[in-house]
């Protein structure tokens, strides 16, 4: 009988932490949801604040986030004038199912730089034709919202020449944006978020922007999703568990 136990005892083991990797990953996931959830609301409440404030000059946004405050979605008065050349494409940006591109345009503000998210514009079926925009030229006054960059998957890194770009290599198609690798193409330090511009601005293009892409309500149906296979998946391995042993007892 000892023969017996020892020879099940390995295959149980594996079972039950087969058993309890699966069950905590799924639980893990749903957590994650639900956290994202909750912190998706939170920014939406925050945003809902921010409309009723007015925009606060560059300078002072600066000096708010070097006291630690979270600055992310923050209304933003820019003064100064575009960059001249400095154009960025961001590239396969959808608008209701047509591909295209996010430009950006580098705006200089006193002593600082800082990328200005112009809007979108749709793209060429011929991938070597990048739209035929000009850069905007002059000063402006412009309201935007702050925007902190999260990093996106990629495949392979952005290769970007470490050098000051001639006049006439611009504009740049870029699959992700990178201020910290952009400052070399243009030998000024831009600042580490974005800005985008309000709507009502007159300038740039399709302003097409959400704040939030998934809204709270689908990360907590995603979450309930994931804890409910977790659940139906240890009962499935404990229905399992139970019918082997009747099995086994009834061969003996």
């Amino acid at each position: 009988m000892n023969n017996t136990l020892h020879q099940k005892a390995p295959g149980y083991l594996l079972w039950l932490l087969f058993t309890l990797l699966v069950f905590s990953s799924l639980i893990k996931l749903g957590v994650w949801q639900s956290q994202r959830a909750e912190e998706k609301e939170q920014r939406l409440t925050r945003i809902s604040q921010y409309q009723l404030e007015d925009a606060r000059p560059l300078t002072q946004v600066l000096a708010l986030e070097q006291q630690g405050l979270d600055i992310n979605d923050m209304p933003v008065l820019l003064e100064g004038q575009f960059a001249p050349n400095a154009l960025f494409f961001l590239d396969n940006q959808i608008d209701n199912g047509r591909l295209g591109y996010r430009v950006f345009q580098v705006f200089l503000s006193g002593q600082a730089a800082l990328l200005v998210n112009l809007g979108w514009v749709p793209g060429s079926l011929d991938r070597q034709l990048l739209p035929r925009i000009q850069p905007i030229s002059g000063s402006y006054s412009l309201k935007g919202n702050v925007r902190k960059l999260e990093a996106g998957v990629m495949l392979m890194e952005q290769q970007l020449p470490p050098r000051l770009l001639a006049a006439n290599e611009w504009p740049l198609r870029v699959q992700q944006i990178e201020p910290e690798k952009f400052s070399p193409l243009i030998a000024r330090q831009l600042l580490p978020f974005v800005v985008y511009l309000d709507k009502n601005e007159a300038i740039g293009y399709k302003k097409n922007w959400q704040a939030v892409v998934m809204p709270p309500q689908k990360h907590r149906a995603y979450a309930f999703q994931w804890f409910s296979l977790a659940c139906a998946f240890l009962g499935l391995m404990v229905w399992a568990s139970l019918h082997h042993h009747r099995q086994s007892k009834n061969n003996k």
